[in-house]
């Protein structure tokens, strides 16, 4: 496995720098605030996040995949396959069932109040891939778990899993301007910058839509694709336009003392579109 995590590294390593110098060279929206700024802020949240994952869910989660793996457990385990596509099906699984939990954290207002943190973003890019609040990343082990136990995902597919889905989310939340006609036959396949940045607008009937982070493919079968918004996409969420409120401090306690996290009405919508954030 240490074999596998280093691989890990070295994949996201790449896609990083790969990235970043898209974004620099080719961004695809203009900036809000001072990128050095920003870039620090989502490195803190997410550096709270990884620790907490470190410290919480991986103790549990990869030993419970080895369980699971060592009982034969789940649908793949019961399926003959060849190893490649036993570990392929897995991963397809995984995605699809993250979809799903992407589709509850918006819908139920619990969930909403740690997943917040993360659309509260006024700018996207690579670092907004990283900016999840740790609470709800520790909420969703049980979910994972549940994902494990019922797909029976081995510690090996897990791995490939979590790489490919980093590597993903960091490409799709990247600031990085791709020729429009290729980013369209891609986006049949998988997620793009410009296909999930119309999911982060403040526009309510936008964000509802694109909830994959993988293959594209969940979000066609389910009705719930579009990439008929392009230009003058309003990012982040209506409660918190201004720089001012989306600080380290503010953010990290967001989930335990927000007030009203409501979406706006229809009215609203259509004057959040193109309205700047506050100064």
């Amino acid at each position: 496995m240490r074999n596998w995590f280093v691989l890990q590294g070295a994949i996201v390593g790449v896609a990083v720098v790969a990235i970043a110098w898209r974004e620099t060279r080719r961004p695809l929206r203009r900036r809000v605030e001072r990128r050095v700024v920003h870039t620090v802020r989502n490195a803190a949240i997410g550096a709270v996040g990884a620790a907490a994952v470190h410290l919480v869910e991986t103790p549990i989660i990869l030993p419970f995949a080895l369980l699971i793996e060592g009982r034969g457990r789940g649908i793949v385990s019961n399926v003959p396959l060849p190893r490649p596509l036993s570990l392929l099906l897995a991963c397809v699984l995984m995605d699809y069932t993250l979809y799903v939990w992407h589709v509850l954290v918006h819908k139920h207002p619990w969930l909403w109040r740690f997943h917040v943190v993360h659309h509260a973003d006024l700018d996207l890019d690579a670092s907004t891939a990283i900016r999840f609040h740790f609470g709800e990343l520790l909420i969703s082990i049980p979910w994972r778990l549940a994902q494990i136990a019922v797909i029976g995902t081995t510690p090996q597919a897990l791995v490939i899993w979590q790489t490919a889905t980093l590597v993903s989310i960091l490409f799709h939340h990247s600031n990085a301007s791709l020729p429009a006609a290729f980013e369209r036959v891609l986006s049949r396949v998988i997620v793009t910058p410009r296909m999930h940045g119309i999911h982060h607008s403040v526009v309510d009937d936008q964000v509802n839509s694109n909830w994959s982070s993988g293959l594209a493919l969940w979000d066609r079968i389910h009705g719930t694709f579009r990439l008929d918004v392009q230009e003058a996409i309003t990012i982040g969420v209506p409660e918190y336009r201004s720089p001012r409120h989306v600080t380290l401090g503010r953010m990290l306690a967001l989930p335990f003392v927000a007030r009203n996290l409501n979406r706006p009405t229809h009215a609203e919508r259509r004057a959040l579109e193109t309205a700047p954030p506050d100064a």
